[in-house]
């Protein structure tokens, strides 16, 4: 057996905080490039849907209410 051979192997010390900085970094760049993926121009169709459908003092929700109440004690 060549001891020469396991004694001559290379060090790579990566401090953990070069880690961290690396993963940042990356975190970063890929927010700042889907950034303006996010800025798309809000069309009718998407309007129709992201609008609030719960109308608190429609005859629907109250009568609902009404109904399901429970009794008093």
């Amino acid at each position: 057996m060549d001891n020469d051979a396991m004694d001559n192997h290379v060090s790579c010390n990566i401090a953990r905080r070069d880690v961290l900085r690396l993963l940042t970094a990356g975190t970063g760049a890929a927010a700042l490039s889907a950034a303006p993926l996010a800025a798309a121009p809000q069309t009718a169709a998407t309007a129709k849907r992201q609008r609030a459908r719960y109308h608190a003092n429609s005859p629907e929700v109250q009568t609902f209410y009404r109904v399901n109440r429970y009794p008093a004690k």
